[in-house]
Order: C-alpha cells, then structure tokens, then sequence
C-alpha cells in the first residue's frame, strides 16, 4: 500500500487501485485489514447535484472518517483543530475525482469539507461510529472559516 501522507498529522490520502477486465473495473476502497481502519460504524452516500456546492466545516470528537468519490471530483479542505498536535491550525487541500481513485482518512479533530467540482458527484462516506442523530459527534462552523478560499485555481 502506497500511502500519501501530507501536511495534517494523521490525515492520509490513500491511492487506491482499479482492478480491470473485460466485464469492468472493481476497486477495493477499505477492508477490515487496513492498518488506518480504526472501527466500523457505518457507510452512506452523499450526493452533491450542482457544481459547486460546498460542505462544509464540521469536526468530530471521536469519529473517523473514509471518504471516497464514486462519480465526479470534489475539492476537499482540512484544518487541524487538535491542540496537542504537531500541525495544530494548519490547512490542506486535496481534489479526489473517480479518475484517479483515493481514499480519505480523517481522524477527529480535525475540521473538513468539501465543494463538488461537477453536477452529480458522489460521495461514500465509512464512519468508524454510529452516527447519533439525537446526539451528533460533531461540532460545525461556516464554510467561509479559518480563511479557506474555495475558489478554483486556474494553473
């Protein structure tokens, strides 16, 4: 496993890769026996159908999440709100896009989301907890926080 560690400790974008044949293509996104997979709690989707719909910031104070783009490309940011870490109020930026398959490894702590850069683009979320509707582990501010410029960079 060539995993992509980055700027926030913790965080890893995980390459995945894609199996092809002549019936398709299968890509493996997490199994019970990677070494980041810390519980299971639960998986869902989230679509996003307009271009440039932003999600954004919520933290949580225990779970994990996986995150992995199944149709279109998203830009996600991330800003480390854990005081005793070693990358504490620092940002980063990564785009997944079903072309170049990824996975997302969010430890909690750390504030994140995320703005689809196509119409439909899908999201498959694993939580490492439950989520508790009547109790959310997550704590949110607006998406325009910690100076996050979600515009698209032309290069």
């Amino acid at each position: 496993m060539d995993i992509y560690k980055n700027k926030i400790k913790d965080l890893i974008i995980n390459p995945l890769t894609t199996r092809v044949d002549d019936r398709g293509y299968l890509i493996e996104i997490i199994r019970a026996t990677d070494p980041f997979l810390k519980k299971f709690g639960q998986v869902y989707v989230v679509g996003s159908t307009s271009k440039g719909t932003i999600r954004a910031f919520h933290k949580h104070k225990k779970l994990w999440d996986y995150f992995y783009i199944t149709q279109g490309s998203a830009k996600y940011a991330f800003y480390d709100d854990r005081k005793n870490s070693k990358t504490y109020k620092k940002m980063e930026t990564f785009i997944l896009t079903q072309r170049n398959p990824s996975l997302i490894i969010v430890p909690p702590g750390v504030y994140h989301g995320w703005m689809a850069l196509e119409d439909n683009t899908i999201l498959i979320s694993t939580a490492s907890e439950v989520y508790n509707r009547e109790k959310p582990d997550e704590v949110r501010v607006p998406y325009n926080s910690f100076g996050y410029d979600w515009s698209i960079k032309f290069k």
